[in-house]
C-alpha cells in the first residue's frame, strides 16, 4: 500500500463484514509528529487464537483465496517508521486495531487523500453500519458522523453522488488544517 489512508479503506472494510453497527475511525497526531490510526468496530470480534494468528499473511477469512496481506502490510508500513500495530479483540464485542507511525522517518508512508476515503467508504455501504471519524492534532480538532448527517439528509441516501462529494468536500475542508502537513 501507498499511503496510510489505503490501509484504512482495507480495515474498515474488515469492520463492515465482521457486521459492524459502528466504525469509529480516528487519527491522532503529536506535538513529536508520531501519528494514531485507530479503527474500532462492535463487529462480531475474534477469538484470541485467531488474534494471534491474524498477524501472519496466509491467515484470512476469505474463501477466494489463502492469503490476508492487509494487516501483514500494515504491521509491516507502522514497523519501517518507528511505529506498531495493536490489535485487541473479543468476540461478541468487536475489535480496535491501532496503528502508529513516526512521521519524521523517511520511510513513514503519506497520509493520502483520507477525505476521498472516508467518503468511499461510507459510498460502499450507505446503510450500515454509522461511521465516525475524529481527527486531532496540535492545530486543532474534528468530528464527522454519519449519524449526526443522516436527519439533516431526510432520507437521502449516503451513496448519493452529490452528498458523497459533498461529504468528501466537508471532510478536505476540515481535514487539512489539521492533519494537512502529513497528507502527501
Amino acid at each position: 500500500m501507498k499511503e496510510i489512508a489505503l490501509h484504512l479503506l482495507d480495515i474498515v472494510q474488515n469492520s463492515v463484514k465482521a457486521g459492524a453497527d459502528h466504525v469509529d475511525i480516528s487519527f491522532e497526531l503529536s506535538p513529536e509528529g508520531v501519528l494514531s490510526m485507530s479503527v474500532r468496530d462492535d463487529g462480531c470480534g475474534m477469538s484470541p487464537e485467531f488474534v494471534a494468528r491474524v498477524r501472519s499473511p496466509f491467515v484470512t477469512t476469505r474463501t477466494t483465496r489463502k492469503v490476508g496481506l492487509g494487516i501483514p502490510l500494515l504491521m509491516q508500513n507502522a514497523m519501517q517508521s518507528g511505529g506498531k500495530v495493536d490489535i485487541e479483540s473479543e468476540e461478541g464485542v468487536g475489535t480496535t486495531i491501532t496503528a502508529t507511525f513516526h512521521t519524521s522517518s523517511i520511510d513513514c508512508l503519506p497520509l493520502g487523500d483520507l477525505a476521498s476515503t472516508v467518503a468511499t467508504i461510507i459510498m460502499g455501504s450507505p446503510v450500515k453500519p454509522e461511521f465516525s471519524l475524529t481527527c486531532v492534532s496540535p492545530t486543532g480538532d474534528m468530528h464527522f458522523s454519519t449519524e449526526e448527517i443522516r436527519p439533516v439528509l431526510e432520507g437521502v441516501s449516503l451513496a448519493e453522488p452529490d452528498v458523497v462529494q459533498w461529504i468528501q468536500q466537508s471532510l478536505q475542508e476540515e481535514i487539512e488544517p489539521i492533519l494537512g502537513g502529513i497528507m502527501r
